[in-house]
């Protein structure tokens, strides 16, 4: 089986300005250079025959390029529990088009439209129930922002499991436009 997911990668510019703000929380497991990125469909576990008709029905997907800027912080709850710690991406109308294009693709193919509401954003750290408290991260954030980066394409990633966390391997390229 083969675990897949869709995303944006940032550019090393924007990659760069963010591995600054990896800290600060204690025993947050923060994301590395290699981890960040905005994931516009999580999908899961496949065989290959599925990744084969995944990233075929990918290639269908016509969208025009964007550009995309960093906007403040944020953070994801699970049962109460701050989970996720992430950066916030703006505008969201054109990546929020092209993440019902991916999905609608997906659907056409059998993969059920995933349940949760979509958020875009680059997800800076995970956490515990051992790590510290996040209010002052948040607050030394909010005001995060950068300069419009340009949007012209999209990934498939295999998602592998090690032990200092998720290491991701780019399948297939999708230019936009």
């Amino acid at each position: 089986m083969i675990r897949l997911f869709v995303a944006i990668r940032p550019p090393l510019p924007i990659r760069q300005s963010l591995l600054p703000l990896c800290s600060g929380v204690e025993n947050a497991r923060w994301q590395d250079d290699s981890q960040l990125h905005l994931t516009l469909r999580f999908i899961g576990d496949v065989d290959e025959r599925g990744a084969e008709d995944i990233a075929l029905a990918l290639s269908r997907v016509r969208s025009a390029p964007f550009h995309l800027s960093l906007a403040g912080v944020g953070q994801f709850e699970k049962k109460g529990k701050v989970d996720t710690l992430w950066a916030g991406v703006t505008p969201h109308d054109a990546v929020s088009a092209l993440h019902h294009k991916i999905n609608r693709a997906l659907e056409i193919i059998g993969i059920a439209p995933e349940p949760r509401a979509f958020l875009p954003h680059i997800t800076l750290a995970r956490l515990n129930r051992s790590a510290g408290p996040v209010t002052p991260f948040l607050a030394e954030n909010l005001s995060l922002h950068s300069a419009p980066w340009p949007v012209a394409e999209f990934s498939l990633y295999e998602s592998q499991m090690g032990k200092s966390g998720s290491h991701y391997r780019e399948c297939a390229t999708y230019p936009l436009g």
